[in-house]
C-alpha cells in the first residue's frame, strides 16, 4: 500500500490505496450482449448469485427467497423525468435540451411544481446552433407554448430559463413535451414501451434522467412477496444525474472527477439501519452509494463538524476520514444532529467514488446488472467482491446473461 497524493477542490488530497489503472478493469462486451429492449416480463430475467465465492443462477421472480433472512432491503425510489426536450428554431436547425439539475428553485420537487418558469442547468446538443434567440415548443394537447432562453453556461452545461404561458406544472409540460433519457449505448430513439419500462414500479420524488436500472426487475407482486418473506424494505431518494454515463478517460482513477448527485434521508431509514446493521441489502448502486455516504456523514458529526456547511460528501474523503467510528456511533451522531436541528429528513449530495481498496460500513448485499467495461460501476462491482468480478463476469458472457440498464441481475453477498 502507498499513498497517492493529488490536488483536488482546491486540496491535497493522500489517498490511501495502490493506484488503480482503468485499463484492469475491460472486458470484451460484445454488442449483441447489450439487452436493447426490456424482456416482456420485469422478473424473469435471469438473476446471477454469487455467495461464498459460489456462482448460482436462478430466476429474478425468486430473489426474495434468495435474500438473506431478516435483511433490511433498501431502494431508490427516485422517478426518471422525461428529460430530453427538441426544440427547431426557425431556421430549422433542431436543438435539444437535456435537463440536468434545477437551478431555481433549486429544489427539485419546488421546480417540477412550478407553474409559469424555472431554470435548469441542461446538456445543449447542437449548441452551436442555438445563436441566443429564444426556442419555442408547443405543448400538445394545450393552447401553451413553452420558451427556452439561454442564460449562461455553467461548467460543462448550458443555464437555460424556461417559461410557459398556461397554469401547468413543469412536471406537467415535462411529461407532456419531452423523451424519455435511454441510455445512449442503446443506439436508438426511445419507443413508447420505454415510459413504462425505464422506470421502477416504486418510483416517486422525480428527478433522474437516468433509471436506477437494478430496481427494473421488481414487480408488485414481487415487493408483497419481499415483505411476507419478513424482509424489511425501506427507501432512500438519489437523483441519479447524466454523469453515470461519464466514461473514465484517465489511466488512473485518481485523475477522473466522479460526479455530483444529490440524495434524500429520512430518519425512519437511519433507524432502520441500526435495527438491520451486518444485513444490508442495496438495490442498485445508486443506493449503495447514498448508504455509504450516510455513514461518512455521521463521521463528519461524530467528530464535530458542522453539517449546516458539509452535507456533501466528496470523491476521496471516505479514504482519509477515520474509518475506526462504528455503524452505531456514525448513525446515531446523525440521528442526535437531525433531532437538534429539528429535522425528519435532510438532503446531501456526493461524490463518493468507490473503487478497489474501499472498506465498506453498511452494505453487505448488493443487487445490481452488469456495467460497462473500464466504468466507475465495474470499480464498485470489484470494490465488493475482489478480484472475482472476473469470474462473474466471465460466466455471465458465458451463459447468455444479458447486460446493461435492460439487461439481467446479479446478487452479490460478501
Amino acid at each position: 500500500m502507498y499513498a497517492n497524493r493529488i490536488g483536488h477542490l482546491n486540496d491535497i488530497i493522500v489517498l490511501n490505496f495502490p493506484k488503480v489503472y482503468i485499463s484492469d478493469y475491460n472486458y470484451s462486451l460484445p454488442d449483441e450482449r447489450i439487452a436493447k429492449y426490456p424482456l416482456e416480463q420485469r422478473d424473469i430475467s435471469k438473476l446471477l448469485v454469487y455467495k461464498n465465492k459460489t456462482i448460482t443462477e436462478h430466476t429474478f421472480r425468486n430473489v426474495s427467497d434468495l435474500i438473506p433472512t431478516d435483511s433490511l432491503i433498501v431502494f431508490n425510489n427516485t422517478k426518471v423525468v422525461q428529460a430530453r426536450l427538441n426544440f427547431k428554431r426557425e431556421t430549422g436547425a433542431s436543438i435539444e435540451v437535456f435537463l440536468l439539475e434545477p437551478i431555481n428553485p433549486v429544489d427539485y420537487a419546488q421546480s417540477f411544481a412550478s407553474t409559469s418558469n424555472c431554470k435548469w442547468k441542461c446538456i445543449v446538443g447542437n449548441l452551436k446552433k442555438w445563436k441566443g434567440d429564444i426556442l419555442r415548443l408547443e405543448i400538445d394537447g394545450t393552447s401553451a407554448i413553452l420558451n427556452a432562453e439561454k442564460a449562461g453556461i455553467n461548467g460543462e452545461g448550458v443555464e437555460v430559463e424556461f417559461s410557459w404561458n398556461e397554469n401547468l406544472s413543469f412536471a406537467r409540460v415535462v411529461e407532456i413535451c419531452g423523451k424519455v433519457p435511454i441510455p445512449p449505448y442503446l443506439n436508438r430513439k426511445d419507443e413508447a414501451v420505454d415510459k413504462s419500462r425505464y422506470q421502477t414500479v416504486y418510483a416517486q420524488p422525480e428527478g433522474s434522467v437516468a433509471a436506477p436500472t437494478a430496481g427494473l426487475h421488481f414487480t408488485p407482486e414481487l415487493l408483497q412477496k419481499i415483505k411476507q418473506n419478513d424482509i424489511e424494505t425501506a427507501s432512500v431518494t438519489l437523483h441519479v444525474g447524466a454523469g453515470t454515463f461519464k466514461p473514465v478517460k484517465a489511466e488512473t482513477i485518481v485523475e477522473h472527477e466522479m460526479h455530483t448527485e444529490h440524495f434524500y434521508v429520512t430518519k425512519e431509514l437511519l433507524q432502520s439501519i441500526l435495527r438491520k446493521k451486518g444485513k444490508i441489502c442495496s438495490v442498485g448502486t445508486t443506493t449503495l452509494r447514498s448508504l455509504e455516504s450516510i455513514y461518512w456523514l455521521g463521521v463528519k458529526v461524530n467528530m464535530g463538524i458542522d453539517l449546516a456547511n458539509s452535507l456533501h460528501v466528496s470523491q476521496w474523503e471516505p479514504y482519509n476520514l477515520p474509518s475506526r467510528i462504528s455503524v452505531d456511533e456514525s448513525i446515531n451522531s446523525l440521528l442526535n444532529w437531525m433531532k437538534g436541528n429539528e429535522k425528519d429528513f435532510f438532503e446531501a449530495a456526493t461524490q463518493i467514488c468507490i473503487v478497489p481498496g474501499y472498506d465498506f460500513k453498511i452494505v453487505n448485499t448488493l443487487i445490481t446488472n452488469f456495467h460497462q467495461p473500464k466504468s466507475t460501476l465495474l470499480l464498485l462491482v470489484s470494490a465488493f467482491v475482489g478480484e472475482d468480478w472476473k469470474r462473474i463476469y466471465s460466466y455471465a458472457l458465458e451463459n447468455d446473461f444479458r447486460f446493461l440498464s435492460y439487461g439481467d441481475s446479479s446478487m452479490l453477498i460478501r
